[in-house]
């Protein structure tokens, strides 16, 4: 039954990333949106965040850092105790990544070359909000950027709580703009209400996945981060309680969310489907009904045979990859494609979304094939560079290559040197 138990499926009718990328009708409204944006400006953007509930008239659509400090003021100690222990542990994570990136210098003919990470002078950071708050999205952007060195850092998203609005505060947001989905990235991207960013990154819903993606070019991005992915393996020890409690956690996001899971035995998956029958009955109304939703997206493959399953994940490329597998090492050597693997039983996807230290913004649709999670990377430019002393040791070959190629002035102006 929809809603109570995910449709089994063949290994051959897994989904590739065709089928959940591109949504052509989204796309169109968000071009709509972007170009609304981008050609009325404020008086747009105050349009489409009080169509979207997102803004009363009158209410600034921009809240300063100063704003942001009263709010972290607001929240009890508890809370904020709890948000410093996660910042403390994502950013800590962000340091080492920024840490493992090194500047090159290296001998080249007639003197030396290299490279060295600069990162971008502004860079937008989206947070997802309409549904549910999650200020954890404020933490992971925000916190990376700035352990990439970003000099200026402003948020976007609708509806935020006082606590993501403290969660920027003290991962060191300047502001926060109070608008969503494509409208919110446009602005972002052009400079409206809110400084104009180089780069705008962040997990999102439909629209604002695809106002990024379309927008690439005019900023900077990191890899689709839609609606969110979750595919379990689970082995023959597996528990289907343990499987119910993530994929309903990973359902209970948005309606628009896929969950998956490849099991070994029918067995299995029937206990399964009364685990998630059982947990949806005891979900507040609201989180069951978006779960009951996002479960008619997902799918079931049962199949034990190992390259099997390798295969179909492999097509699939999930955000989330969990493996519920006695031997998980040997599952995520030979999986290539994911966004984030969490091995074993204990290593709920859930961890991972409030700050265990990873970047919870991933790549989605299938992107997990060719881009990674959202990191200090994406906030860097590796910019190259060459000193040559002795310019004559390369002329020759500059030269010559040139006029291979048709082009004399090329030559010419490395022959002056030789």
């Amino acid at each position: 039954m929809v809603g109570n138990s995910l449709k089994r499926i063949s290994l051959e009718a897994v989904p590739g990333p065709e089928a959940r990328l591109i949504d052509r009708d989204v796309d169109t409204m968000a071009a709509r949106i972007i170009d609304d944006v981008r050609n009325r400006g404020e008086v747009a953007l105050r349009e489409w965040a009080e169509r979207f509930g997102e803004r009363r008239s009158g209410e600034p659509l921009l809240l300063e850092r100063g704003a942001l400090k009263k709010a972290w003021s607001r929240i009890d100690t508890e809370t904020a105790s709890l948000l410093e222990r996660a910042h403390g542990r994502i950013a800590a994570f962000a340091a080492a990544q920024r840490a493992c990136l090194a500047n090159l210098d290296v001998p080249v003919p007639g003197g030396r070359a290299g490279h060295e990470f600069v990162p971008v002078g502004r860079a937008g950071c989206y947070m997802p909000g309409g549904r549910y708050p999650l200020p954890s999205s404020a933490l992971m952007t925000v916190s990376a950027a700035a352990a990439a060195g970003v000099p200026e850092i402003w948020c976007a998203g609708p509806q935020p709580t006082d606590c993501s609005l403290a969660a920027a505060y003290i991962a060191r947001a300047e502001g926060f703009l109070a608008c969503g989905g494509a409208h919110g990235i446009a602005a972002l991207a052009f400079g409206v209400v809110a400084p104009r960013c180089d780069t705008v990154v962040g997990p999102g819903g439909k629209y604002a996945a695809s106002a990024k993606r379309q927008l690439f070019g005019v900023v900077g991005t990191e890899s689709p981060a839609g609606p969110s992915e979750l595919l379990i393996i689970a082995g023959s020890n597996a528990n289907p309680r343990l499987a119910s409690a993530d994929l309903l956690a990973q359902a209970e996001h948005d309606s628009d969310a896929t969950p998956m899971i490849i099991c070994q035995s029918e067995a299995f998956a029937n206990a399964l489907d009364l685990e998630i029958a059982a947990g949806l009955a005891t979900l507040p109304e609201k989180n069951a009904a978006t779960a009951s939703a996002a479960l008619a997206n997902g799918w079931l493959l049962v199949e034990d045979n190992f390259d099997r399953q390798c295969q179909a994940a492999e097509r699939s490329a999930p955000e989330h990859l969990e493996l519920m597998v006695d031997e998980p090492e040997m599952y995520a050597r030979r999986i290539k494609s994911a966004g984030a693997v969490f091995l074993g039983y204990g290593s709920a996807e859930v961890m991972g979304d409030y700050g265990a230290g990873p970047n919870h913004t991933l790549p989605t649709g299938g992107a997990a094939r060719f881009a990674s999670g959202l990191s200090v990377i994406h906030f860097l430019r590796a910019r190259t560079w060459l000193k040559l002393d002795e310019p004559e040791k390369l002329a020759g070959d500059t030269a010559t290559f040139a006029r291979l190629e048709g082009l004399e002035a090329h030559a010419r102006a490395a022959e002056l040197r030789s």
